[in-house]
């Protein structure tokens, strides 16, 4: 125990007392505080309320000092006036409140009968709408009928494959009476099966090392490209050999080694049934290896046959293999023009067997005296003496020659061998308006690979060919219709030909011309189109169409819509125009027609020999893969379009409708920007209520992307933003998929164009679909001190272009563009970042022959304060000078057409300037 401890408990008993007395003191004291705390409270209080009211009980009332007083005295105290005023206004204020508090009651009670007014006819209306909606559906069901009824869906057929077990085809009563229908397997080759061939390794069979290295690798990179190509034997339509051209250090192999060759093959098949052999010759003297080889019913694809050899319409007559690995050169072809060229015709070759009779001073027999006597078997004598008297008289620039200066080419026997190197040839087929090509003096021998090679000559220079001999088989001839670009005589009207000759005028010799160059690049002039004419033949023959070409797949760009588009009053306001109905249902694309199955069975000949046009009854080649819009575009011309819709005499009026046969279309805009998404988002908000619209294609030349932050505006219609490989103003005509109408409206980002001006344009296109129509004109020029063409966009009444900066055009020449036209001009417009709407018009000119249309007289339609574009560079129209030129070379002629042709909208009221009513103006 600690020393702290006992002292507590020794003082414990003391300590209690005082705290006691502590603690009453304590409670005396909270007493008299409480007490006293009570008085102040109370009592205090209530002595100055009676002090204060006995001092306001007073009757003055100017001395009451806590009384109330009036409210005027009130305010008349100074520093309450301002409260008196402010308390006058909020009173006010209060009054007008509950006066429009009132007045807002009731507007809110009539509105709510309102509403339930609207709700009763909401009601009813829904009731009407399923009713509506009913009546639609089953007469959209009658209507569906209906046309089930008259114009039933055929599916396709199932497609036909061929048995693993071939059993084979009865054999033909001999090899040489082979026709399609006794040495072919159709079964192999349906209608859907597309078409597919496969084709042999050369190196797979020892033959094939024999073959010419510069023919097998050209002739493998063509058929690697080639769509029809499987990898597959099983399913194959037909069996490509190659066989030829031998090589020289190789001709000691005896065909009979070919024969074992062809017979040992895996798919050979006892018969060689649907297999195609095929010899590609390069050179003049060519060895006929199948001449003396059992082919069986295999077909033979050669340049030379002998007349019994030849089995008609079951063989093919190929061109020989000229630019092999090399594609040709256009700006080293000849031009087109002038039609007349410095020698009327000329010949070069050397015939051995005739050559010592031609050179006799005596002059030969006539033909009246040969008659009396035997008929000649061979008139090259004649044909000798009658071109070196013609040469001789000097009436015309002749030049022919019998011995060549060199030791000639290698030749077949009776044939005439082609004189000098290739280049000297072709120079001098150059300054020749017609080629003459004498037929070989053995009738027997009905192709030749050197009469193909003068043919391909010919066409190639631009010197019309003049075939000596009716009996010469050339290349593709149950194809292509040789007599509208060539002139094929019998031998014995040899003394008529200078006078025939003379007689053809020059718009025949320069249609002849053109044509011979259309087949010339179309099917002889790369290996890739030889064998691609090759395969189109024999695909033509057995009824199966071409494969549908694939469209430009779009890589959209996703974008964020929603913008409310604005109304420009400059192009909405139109008066009291209707400029026609704007569509309230989903677009409606344009329909297709698919003939594809039919077209074997029209016109084959035009097919092969026109070029890629509107209203041909074939608007492709056969060498072509068949373009998804070519029968679409056929049924605007050819009736395949179903009739209905116009009422016809007094019917609707015209802004009401459409019309005419299509009575309901409509178009897709395409415009091509880079980089400039203010004036891009102005030409879309101009686009807003325009009638008859499908959609906007946007295409976004940029590798750069949209900003992400950008606002679209929504039109009504689906905008559709394209990413583009590279920056190319050939994108512009590509025939994007997501287009899918037949008219496009090209236009630049910053073309200014009124509704009204966009309606008469497509109205005015509906009535030329096969043309260019739109409004800023253009026109080319011949700069005679030059010598050159020029790009003219000064104003004139004559135009030859319109600018697709803002012009309607078919989708079909989309594809011709972008697939079909030389790649060089193409490559030119990439070059220069230029030239791409002339390029177009240039096409669409050279395959119609006719010149676009200028609507309104509209000569510019740039909008006004956009940024500057390429065309206001100082090099724009230097550039567009060198593009007309290279564009004429290409194509061999200026095909541009001139015209004063020009539809003005009187029913759209145009105001026409006052300086430019000088011009006629065509309704």
């Amino acid at each position: 125990m600690t020393k702290n401890t006992m002292l507590r408990a020794g003082n414990g008993s003391g300590s209690s007392g005082q705290q006691w007395v502590l603690r009453w003191s304590n409670r005396i004291r909270l007493t008299w505080l409480s007490f006293t705390l009570f008085i102040i409270l109370v009592f205090f209080p209530l002595i100055a309320h009676y002090y204060l009211t006995t001092i306001d009980e007073t009757e003055d009332v100017g001395k009451r000092i806590f009384g109330p007083r009036p409210g005027s005295e009130l305010c008349e105290v100074k520093h309450v006036q301002d409260l008196c005023r402010i308390r006058e206004s909020v009173s006010e204020e209060l009054l007008q409140l509950e006066a429009k508090r009132q007045e807002l009651n009731g507007e809110i009670a009539r509105l709510n009968l309102k509403i339930e007014a609207c709700k009763k006819s909401i009601d009813s209306a829904k009731q009407d709408l399923l009713q509506l909606k009913n009546v639609i559906s089953q007469t959209e069901h009658s209507y569906k009928e209906l046309i089930a009824q008259n114009q039933p869906k055929l599916s396709l057929p199932v497609r036909l494959l061929p048995d693993k077990d071939d059993v084979g085809l009865p054999m033909p009563k001999s090899p040489h009476s082979c026709k399609l229908h006794s040495c072919f397997d159709y079964s192999r080759c349906s209608l859907t099966s597309g078409f597919p061939v496969y084709i042999y390794d050369p190196d797979s069979y020892s033959w094939g090392a024999a073959i010419d290295t510069l023919v097998k690798q050209s002739f493998l990179a063509s058929a690697k490209s080639s769509i029809y190509v499987t990898d597959d034997p099983s399913i194959a339509c037909i069996y490509i050999v190659l066989v030829g051209e031998v090589q020289e250090n190789s001709l000691s192999r005896s065909p009979e080694d070919l024969e074992k060759q062809l017979h040992s093959l895996p798919y050979w098949r006892s018969d060689g049934h649907n297999h195609l052999l095929v010899h590609l010759s390069r050179k003049s003297m060519t060895q006929n290896y199948l001449y003396n080889v059992s082919t069986g019913r295999a077909v033979m694809a050669q340049s030379t046959f002998f007349e019994k050899q030849y089995r008609l319409g079951f063989d093919l007559v190929i061109s020989p293999l000229v630019h092999a690995l090399s594609e040709p050169n256009f700006l080293e072809l000849p031009s087109q023009v002038p039609v007349k060229r410095k020698y009327l015709f000329t010949f070069q070759g050397e015939k051995v067997e005739s050559l010592k009779n031609s050179l006799q001073e005596a002059p030969p027999r006539s033909f009246e005296e040969e008659m009396e006597g035997d008929p000649p078997a061979d008139y090259d004598d004649r044909i000798i003496g009658t071109l070196k008297s013609v040469q001789d008289s000097h009436l015309d620039q002749v030049l022919v020659e019998f011995t060549c200066k060199n030791h000639p080419r290698q030749s077949i026997s009776t044939e005439w061998a082609l004189c000098g190197e290739r280049e000297e040839r072709l120079e001098l087929l150059k300054a020749s308006t017609f080629a003459l090509l004498i037929g070989p003096g053995d009738s027997r021998l009905v192709a030749s690979t050197s009469s193909s090679m003068r043919l391909f000559e010919s066409l190639e220079a631009g010197a019309i060919p003049v075939i000596l001999g009716d009996q010469v088989r050339l290349p593709y001839h149950d194809f292509i219709s040789w007599s509208e670009a060539a002139i094929i005589i019998p031998k014995p009207r040899i003394t008529e030909v200078h006078f025939l000759l003379r007689s053809i005028s020059d718009n025949d010799v320069l249609a002849m011309r053109r044509q011979g160059r259309f087949l010339w690049e179309t099917y002889f002039s790369t290996t890739e189109s030889v064998f691609g004419t090759i395969l189109a033949a024999f695909r033509t023959r057995i009824q199966i169409p071409a494969a549908p070409i694939s469209e430009e797949l779009a890589q959209e760009i996703p974008h964020k819509s929603g913008k409310a588009a604005g109304t420009d009053p400059n192009i909405a306001d139109n008066g009291d125009l209707d400029l026609g109905p704007v569509e309230t249902e989903p677009p409606y694309s344009s329909p297709r027609y698919l003939r594809n199955f039919t077209f074997t069975a029209a016109d084959i000949y035009r097919a092969w020999n026109h070029p890629p046009g509107p209203f041909h009854l074939f608007p492709y080649t056969p060498l072509d893969p068949v373009l998804p819009s070519e029968a679409k575009f056929l049924g605007s011309g050819t009736g395949f379009r179903p009739i209905g819709g116009g009422a016809g005499g007094s019917g609707k009026e015209f802004q009401a409708a459409l019309g005419g046969n299509v009575p309901r279309e409509q178009f897709t805009v395409v415009i091509l920007t880079y980089e400039r998404e203010e004036v891009l988002m102005n030409s879309l908000e101009r686009l807003n209520g325009l009638p008859y619209l499908n959609k906007v294609v946007v295409v976004w030349n940029s590798p750069k992307p949209p900003s992400e932050d950008l606002l679209w505006p929504d039109i009504g219609v689906p905008v559709v933003v394209v990413q583009t490989e590279k920056n190319s103003l050939n994108n512009r005509f590509l025939p994007w998929d997501a287009i899918e109408t037949e008219a496009i409206l090209s236009i630049d980002d910053d073309a200014h164009l009124r509704h009204d001006e966009i309606m008469f344009g497509f109205r005015v296109w509906r009535e030329a679909r096969d043309r260019i129509v739109g409004f800023p004109g253009r026109y080319h020029a011949w700069d005679a001190s030059h010598q050159s063409w020029l790009y003219n966009s000064n104003y004139s009444c004559e135009l030859s272009m319109v600018l697709t900066g803002a012009a309607f055009f078919h989708k079909y020449y989309a594809y011709l563009y972008s697939y079909v036209m030389p790649q060089a001009i193409r490559d030119m417009v990439d070059e220069y970042i230029n030239c791409e709407d002339i390029a177009m018009n240039f096409l669409v000119s050279h395959i119609t022959r006719k010149p676009p249309i200028k609507v309104t007289s509209r000569w510019t339609f740039r909008c006004p304060g956009c940024p500057q574009a390429l065309s206001h560079d100082d090099s724009h129209f230097h550039e567009r000078h060198k593009c007309i030129n290279f564009f004429v070379k290409v194509y061999g002629y200026m095909p541009l057409l001139y015209t004063q042709f020009r539809v003005d909208s009187v029913l759209f009221k145009t105001r026409l300037p006052h300086d430019k009513t000088k011009c006629f103006k065509f309704i």
